[in-house]
């Protein structure tokens, strides 16, 4: 397995892989990653779909990527994804993928033409004092202390930063900022989570520093994320016969492990309520996923609050995952990630408007027609002065392609589910559909003695606990989360957002994606360049760019820096007049 750039490897196809005709699948767990492995497997690796089996505990495939309609309580969203149009692995896949809407076009090609007919962004980011404009018009509100932290994290050694809290490389200079309420609403980031990831999204988002204030950044599927991106892998899948088998709770796999030999033998599962199990060969390939974000997650509906479950039981993903890596040190250390569970849950709800009532106080805030069919808020609005740090979104509708003409469906979610609210005097995690409802009806402006009435009348609102939301965010060090393909492995690759590959970040769809990429890759020995993450990080025009936004304009002469480095940065500007670098650093209003 190597990495690529540029179009020429981009285009090509591999040659079928020797001795792929001999070879099997087993995957463990249908999620993102799981799939794109899957799809992978058989357009790269050319592997027959037969000889491929999905092992999934749950009754649907997708994993954390769902959207469904529920009989009994209506439309659910645990929560949305942000793509990047540099999400290389992901477009690569997608290009193959057909579209489940229109007859003869890729998902990819669907995509690209409605984010270039609908650009997202937004007209207002955050709001105060009960649905007026918090008027952070686009700016970081940076002091030139707190852009030097950012600056120094930005070049610190990830070693250095192993098992470091973000509020340990921080202070109020940064977390008191527009700039870190942005952040932490948009990637769901605490003070409390990693440094080191922290890190490492500044330098693989800095193209896109500038558009973190109005989300001019960012890029929405048509509808929500199973029905736009989950069903039709799905559909590629089975059209190319690879089994699924569902209600398969995978409990253990285990390993021979030699020196420099590691091979997985046996995968052992409850099926109906009935041990068995799957003896493998070097020919038997198993694709783990080890770890989930939603494992444990709860509904609870209009009139129920969701509960808090923090078990970890035998067939759950995290329980599998302490067996796994009870057998080697390189299989990853769960107990980092799973053993606070008030440090990595929130919660979401998603509210479905039945009548025309609220629908005024949405285009109030977004400044737009929610039932024109493009962008509606263009991200999340975050309520700054909400106890709960609440944010809310609407994308484009229909949301769903089964949802009524008239209705509108969006997602709420706070970050803070133990704080009581500001309205509702209970804490997120106590309230039902309808108090998560009125607490929103709220921070949008609606009259106190109209909320309740429209929370119980005009919304339909599902609560989700999720206990496990954030938990790859948790501080860590290296070897924490293995290696997509470990060292000597023959025969087994981990995937997902707790498996470690280089450069990329967790919580986005690309890094599923990619994990599932390069397991493949490496197990086959597929002969095509994986694409490397996007260089962004690397470009000085990038770098010099997110520099100027993020002090907001502010030029480098401007800055507040100590005597002597004041009269270094003259002796060093007199020596750049006349070259390409004083033009380039004019052209980024640096200089």
């Amino acid at each position: 397995m190597y990495y690529s750039s540029g179009n020429y490897e981009s285009f090509a196809r591999p040659l079928k892989p020797e001795g792929v005709d001999s070879k099997s699948a087993y995957l463990i767990g249908s999620g993102l990653g799981a799939l794109a492995a899957a799809c992978f497997l058989v357009r790269d690796g050319q592997m027959k779909g037969e000889n491929i089996h999905i092992l999934e505990k749950d009754p649907i495939p997708g994993g954390a990527c769902d959207g469904y309609e529920y009989p009994d309580r209506g439309f659910v969203m645990r929560g949305g994804r942000e793509m990047d149009n540099h999400f290389e692995c992901m477009w690569d896949i997608m290009r193959s993928i057909p579209s489940i809407e229109t007859e003869g076009v890729s998902v990819l090609d669907e995509y690209y033409w409605l984010n270039k007919k609908d650009p997202n962004f937004s007209l207002c980011r955050a709001t105060e004092n009960k649905g007026k404009d918090a008027h952070t018009d686009g700016k970081f509100g940076l002091s030139d202390k707190g852009l030097m932290q950012i600056m120094k994290l930005f070049m610190t050694p990830d070693e250095k930063l192993y098992d470091l809290r973000i509020d340990q490389v921080f202070d109020e200079e940064v977390l008191n900022s527009n700039f870190w309420m942005y952040w932490r609403t948009m990637f769901a980031f605490e003070n409390w989570h990693s440094a080191l990831e922290m890190k490492l999204y500044l330098q693989r988002f800095v193209h896109h520093i500038g558009g973190l204030p109005d989300f001019k950044a960012l890029r929405f599927t048509k509808y929500n994320q199973y029905e736009s991106m989950i069903l039709p892998m799905v559909n590629y899948l089975k059209k190319h016969n690879v089994d699924f088998q569902y209600g398969v709770h995978v409990t253990n796999v285990e390993f021979e492990i030699k020196k420099d030999k590691k091979t997985a033998k046996k995968i052992l599962c409850l099926k109906n309520g009935k041990e068995e199990h799957i003896d493998l060969t070097e020919n038997e390939l198993v694709f783990i996923t080890n770890g989930s974000c939603t494992e444990n997650s709860t509904m609870g509906d209009q009139d129920k609050p969701a509960e808090m479950n923090s078990e970890i039981k035998p067939g759950s993903c995290w329980d599998m995952w302490r067996k796994i890596a009870a057998q080697d040190s390189s299989f990853g250390n769960p107990e980092k990630f799973c053993s606070d569970t008030e440090k990595t849950n929130w919660m979401s709800a998603t509210v479905t408007t039945l009548d025309k009532k609220i629908v005024p106080y949405i285009q109030n805030i977004c400044k737009r027609d929610p039932f024109s069919g493009n962008v509606v808020t263009g991200g999340i609005v975050t309520a700054r002065d909400s106890n709960w740090l609440l944010s809310w979104t609407f994308n484009r509708q229909p949301q769903f392609r089964t949802q009524p003409e008239g209705q509108l469906v969006g997602w709420i979610y706070g970050l803070f589910s133990d704080k009581p609210g500001n309205f509702v005097k209970k804490t997120m995690r106590e309230c039902t559909g309808k108090e998560i409802c009125m607490e929103w009806l709220y921070h949008m402006g609606v009259p106190e003695d109209q909320i309740e009435n429209l929370a119980e009348n005009s919304a339909k609102t599902i609560p989700v606990m999720m206990p496990y939301i954030t938990a790859f965010f948790m501080p860590r060090k290296a070897g924490d989360r293995p290696n997509v393909v470990p060292e000597g492995s023959v025969n087994f690759a981990f995937l997902g957002q707790f498996a470690e590959t280089v450069r990329d970040t967790i919580f986005t769809t690309e890094y599923s994606i990619r994990t599932g990429m390069e397991a493949v890759y490496t197990l086959l020995n597929v002969d095509r360049g994986i694409p490397e993450v996007w260089g962004s990080v690397y470009d000085v025009r990038n770098l010099l760019d997110a520099t100027v936004k993020l002090s907001d304009g502010k030029k480098l002469t401007d800055i507040n820096l100590p005597l002597k480095e004041k009269i270094a940065m003259k002796e060093a500007l007199k020596k750049i007049q006349g070259t390409e670098v004083e033009k380039l650093l004019k052209s980024y209003n640096v200089i």
